[in-house]
Parts: structure tokens; C-alpha cells; sequence
């Protein structure tokens, strides 16, 4: 159940209470794919980090390891050792990216696995079945993401399927949550939005799914192509059709100003792999823009990432000696970039909501992102 706490403007202060805890919003949820944070971070890490809600992919957990294999185990919670939130997306968004390796059908999806080429078949109900097996908090109803770059008949056509799908995937998911052996009976599902760049479809789609008053409503088919100004765009138009009482779901998005601007516009859950996947590559966030340690400059810095930040990494280490971790190729160096990123992730978050339930969410969004922009030449 989701409880809007505050408003600020059109920027939501909320809770929403699962069966695994409550989740502050707004709240960006960790990426592991596979159930782990690439990076080597563990679920005593999320802890430490601040992290409330794990996001895992359906389609990549049933390829390899399987659903099926992890319910024996009681489902993923206890399959990771990770006790609070996990929402896990459809498996649609790899109707998007496997687009070589796929053929759309009304029944669902024929897919060739990325891994060893073996055949897949995935609709809503079986998206559902995967997702109960899974035992996650949050389940994502099965969608098509079709290309931002689309052309108008048939990204309407792609959304009227999708919109037959999120039938289907409600009721499957109503059978799957009073079956004696499911994993997690308490099971919810948000529907997603979609309609790439084209306002009218997108707001005529939002009424349409609203209507099956579900737990919670995603804005799907963004950051895959169009640009920031698209997107804020469709948030403007789009966010005020979707139910105020409901949480609302950014799917992808984004760099910290993207989540900056989204949060004004009404949006509470974000996710995406920029903090782990830049991390990796030594890319580090920071309240004034994003350093590359990579960089010869901070050879013999000896400050951490962040005056001030208490993340595992900037409480001990520098940036000289994380600068040679990674230069000398060793994973410390990698963990120790991807912790601190989540780390400004979610406790941007805090941030967010603090600044919300202060009444002072302009201000915060000007400051802060004028901060962003910081020249480089100040690290020096």
C-alpha cells in the first residue's frame, strides 16, 4: 500500500509498505541482474550502502540458474541472502534489446537465449509463472519496449498488446498469489506505460491501464534513444494521468539529474546500471560533476572520492590508491568505485526526500544541479 506523505509541488514524498518492509520514495532501486550487483558487492554491502530495494532481471534468472531451481530454494530472498524489497522486471525490456534474437507474436515472445542459442517461449503468463517462482516483492507485468524511433502505427499497435498483456499478466498473477505452494502470496504488479515519443498514445495508454487499479504504474520505453528534453516531455504530459495514489516508476533512468528532474515532475522509483556499470570503469559521482580516476591528475591526490561521503571507500581509502587499484587491474578497485556510487545514489535519494518533506524541492533541484556542472578543473 503506498501512503503520499508530503507533496512538493508535483514532487512526491511516500511510503510504500510490501510484505518485505517499507520502502521510503522517492527511491532508486539497485541493479542486480543476476541477483548480485556486479562489482562484487554483497548483500551485506546493500546494507551498509543504504540500498532498499534490490532489482533483478526474470529473463536473465531464467536462462541461467533458473526460476524453477531457485524456488526450490524459497525463492530469491533466501536464494541471495537479501531480506528486504526485490522487484523484478518482465522479461519485455529484452524484447527490446534481443531484437535480432527475437519474433513478436499476440500469444507472446519467441526468443533464441543470448547464452547458447536455445529456444524460449515468454507471454504474460509465463513472465508471471517465472516471477512467482522468483517470490519477488514487486513483479513487472510482460511488455513489448519498442524503439523511441518507431514509427506511429506500429508503436499504437505495440501498445495495444501490451495493453492485452497486462490483462492477462493480472489475472495469472491473481491464480499464481492463492496457490498453496507459491513462494510469496503477497506478490504485487505494476503495469508500464508505453508509446515512445508520442504524447497522445502514452496519455491514452495511462488512462486505459490505470482503469485495473493495480499497486503501481511504470513509464516504460525511455533513455533508448530520444533525448533528456523527449523525456521530460513525456513526463510532463504523461505522469498526471497516472493514479497520484499509486507509485510511479521511471524504468531505466538515469544519471543523477535525470532522476533530479524526474522526482520534480511526480516520479518515486527509479533504477538503473550507471552507477555500477561506470564504477566498473572508474567512473565516480560526486555532488560536483563525475571524476575518471583513470586520470593522471589524481596519481597523488590523496583526498577520498567525496569530502566528506561516508561510503566504505571514501572513509579509508584515497583516490591515488583507488586510481592504482584500477590501473593495476585489481577488482578492490572496481568494488570500491560501484560501492561508492550506490552509495551517492541512494543517500541522493535521502537527499531528495528530505528536501520534499522541507518544501524546498526548487531550491534543492537548482543547487544541486548547478553543483553537477562544477568545472574540472576545480579537482585539480
Amino acid at each position: 500500500m503506498y501512503k503520499l506523505l508530503t507533496k512538493d509541488g508535483m514532487a512526491k514524498r511516500g511510503e510504500f509498505e510490501t510484505v518485505h518492509g517499507t520502502i521510503q520514495t522517492p527511491v532508486f532501486m539497485n541493479v542486480g541482474t543476476v541477483g548480485a550487483i556486479k562489482g562484487a558487492v554483497s548483500t551485506d554491502d546493500l546494507r551498509t550502502i543504504g540500498t532498499q530495494v534490490e532489482l533483478s532481471n526474470t529473463y536473465h534468472l531464467h536462462v541461467r540458474t533458473g526460476d524453477k531451481l531457485i524456488k526450490e530454494f524459497g525463492g530469491l530472498h533466501k536464494f541471495m541472502g537479501w531480506d528486504k524489497p526485490i522487484l523484478t522486471d518482465s522479461g519485455g525490456f529484452q524484447v527490446f534489446s534481443l531484437s535480432g534474437l527475437r519474433k513478436i507474436k499476440e500469444e507472446g515472445v519467441y526468443f533464441q537465449s543470448h547464452i547458447d542459442g536455445h529456444h524460449i517461449f515468454m507471454g504474460p503468463e509465463e513472465s508471471m509463472q517465472i516471477q512467482s517462482n522468483l517470490g519477488s516483492t514487486i513483479a513487472m507485468a510482460f511488455d513489448e519496449c519498442p524503439s523511441s524511433r518507431a514509427d506511429r502505427t506500429y508503436i499504437q499497435n505495440s501498445v495495444d498488446r501490451t495493453t492485452r498483456w497486462l490483462e492477462r499478466c493480472k489475472i495469472k498473477m491473481k491464480e499464481l498469489n492463492s496457490l498453496p505452494d507459491t513462494v510469496n502470496p503477497h506478490q504485487m504488479l505494476f503495469g508500464i506505460n508505453q508509446g515512445g515519443i508520442f504524447a497522445d498514445i502514452r496519455v491514452e495508454h495511462a488512462k486505459r491501464i490505470r482503469e485495473l487499479d493495480l499497486d503501481g504504474y511504470a513509464i516504460g520505453g525511455l533513455a533508448v534513444g530520444e533525448t533528456h528534453e523527449e523525456m521530460y516531455h513525456i513526463l510532463d504530459e504523461v505522469v498526471p494521468y497516472l493514479p497520484e495514489e499509486k507509485p510511479t516508476y521511471l524504468m531505466g533512468v538515469g544519471t543523477p539529474a535525470n532522476i533530479i528532474e524526474a522526482v520534480d515532475r511526480g516520479v518515486d522509483f527509479f533504477d538503473c546500471v550507471y552507477p555500477s556499470r561506470n564504477g566498473r570503469h572508474g567512473h565516480v559521482y560526486t555532488h560536483h560533476g563525475k571524476l575518471n580516476l583513470f586520470n593522471k591528475k589524481f596519481e597523488l591526490d590523496p583526498r577520498p572520492i567525496e569530502e566528506g561521503c561516508q561510503c566504505p571507500a571514501c572513509r579509508t581509502y584515497s583516490r591515488a590508491y583507488i586510481r592504482h587499484l584500477l590501473k593495476a587491474k585489481e577488482m578492490l578497485g572496481m568494488r570500491l568505485c560501484v560501492l561508492h556510487n550506490l552509495y551517492f545514489y541512494n543517500h541522493l535519494m535521502e537527499e531528495i526526500r528530505g528536501a520534499i518533506e522541507a518544501h524546498r524541492y526548487k531550491e534543492f533541484k537548482k543547487t544541486t544541479l548547478e553543483g553537477f556542472l562544477t568545472p574540472e578543473e576545480e579537482y585539480r
